[in-house]
């Protein structure tokens, strides 16, 4: 049985910009560490790519049980949302069945062209405009933005609310008072697009979801707006944060990407392999990287004995980084095999929209290297500006000249 010593504070919010939290490896070397984060109770924090694997898959670590508990969090609402990444099975697996068709690899590989077009259209207005540009606001978050907003059927004048709304959710900095207006606000924005799809159905997922809600009941009309919501913001943010963080170390002219983006300009077919060793090597998570896990029973974790009720966060950018499951982990590589990473999470709650992530990072590379070839940061790297004390690591914005 192990002792709890104090407490870690716990998010490492010195983890921004494209260097982890430096404590990883020693965090790594204890089995679990016990963390207090500004909210809710404490927790154990698992660091190994191992660990966190097995607190990602093993049913007998639970979402929903965090909505009978005070949960560590970052902010100080509460937020029960159920839906996806709120549910375990069985709710979890009727709800991913149905929205599953619509993010199959097959499907999704069908978007390529249409997001390329997007992708076109971005950096044609951007050299319309000419330089310098912001390639956080003119294409990393418009990007997937517009893709996502089409999957769901969104109208076109609302993408900036959506975007909106998102910035709002990510910041962990809106006054409880503000963000129930905003949330109040989207919700019935949400219900006028729902209400819109009941009269006239379409090919996208609002219909699909308004569908199972009204013709069988697979879904009910409160996890419709639910599931929406989910869709939307955790369709892009993670995303866009990506593109960003990938182009600041890309085009980083000392740092370790600029062989990378060497040679993805002399072989472009490296590019799916470069966007999965970018997935595992620059920390997305500034913020509570996963949501709690409580345990359901007793449970042995790397050596260490989780009491039942006990919650556990899973550090992905801690195990991305895991000697134990890849060598040389702080080496950028294109040559990796076997395990891999986690920031797409692991077993049934694995991201949803993981196939039109990696299609997005891909055509956002494949569209710059051959449209900007000679793309360059238009200011010193010192002088970015990072997202700090949010939950996705990323750049307010990226100046960039060609």
């Amino acid at each position: 049985m192990s002792l709890h010593p104090d407490p870690l504070d716990y998010p490492f919010w010195s983890a921004q910009g494209l260097d982890p939290y430096p404590g990883y490896p020693a965090l790594r070397e204890r089995p679990l560490a016990r963390v207090r984060l500004p909210y809710g109770e404490e927790a154990w924090l698992a660091t190994r790519h191992e660990d966190v694997r097995t607190v990602l898959s093993d049913p007998r670590f639970s979402l929903a049980e965090a909505a009978r508990r005070d949960p560590p969090r970052t902010t100080p609402q509460v937020s029960h949302l159920g839906g996806l990444v709120g549910n375990d099975a069985p709710d979890h697996t009727r709800l991913r069945s149905l929205l599953g068709k619509a993010f199959t690899a097959r499907r999704v590989e069908r978007l390529r062209d249409d997001i390329r077009g997007i992708a076109d259209g971005l950096l044609d207005r951007m050299g319309d405009t000419g330089p310098p540009a912001d390639l956080v606001e003119d294409f990393a978050f418009p990007l997937p933005v517009t893709a996502i907003c089409a999957l769901m059927g969104v109208p076109a004048a609302d993408h900036p609310r959506v975007r909106a709304w998102a910035d709002a959710v990510c910041s962990g900095r809106v006054a409880p008072e503000r963000m129930r207006s905003e949330a109040a606000e989207f919700t019935a924005l949400l219900a006028t697009w729902v209400e819109e799809r009941r009269r006239e159905p379409a090919d996208d997922l609002l219909s699909l979801m308004t569908g199972a809600c009204d013709k069988d009941g697979t879904l009910s009309e409160e996890e419709v707006m639910i599931l929406v919501n989910e869709i939307l913001v955790g369709g892009f943010v993670t995303t866009a944060s990506q593109i960003g963080n990938s182009f600041s170390l890309l085009l980083h002219p000392e740092g370790a990407g600029r062989h990378l983006w060497a040679r993805l300009r002399a072989d472009p077919g490296l590019i799916p392999q470069a966007v999965e060793e970018l997935l595992r090597y620059l920390p997305l998570f500034n913020g509570m990287p996963l949501s709690p896990r409580y345990a359901l029973e007793d449970i042995e974790l790397g050596g260490v004995l989780v009491r039942r009720g006990e919650p556990v966060i899973g550090d992905l950018s801690a195990a991305n980084r895991d000697p134990a499951a890849f060598p040389d982990p702080e080496r950028l590589a294109l040559d990796r095999s076997g395990t891999s990473h986690l920031t797409l999470g692991y077993g049934v709650h694995y991201c949803l929209g993981a196939h039109l992530a990696r299609l997005e990072l891909q055509v956002a590379l494949e569209r710059v290297l051959i449209r900007m070839p000679q793309l360059r940061l238009a200011v010193p790297h010192g002088e970015l500006s990072w997202r700090s004390r949010e939950f996705f690591n990323g750049l307010h914005a990226l100046p960039v000249t060609w």
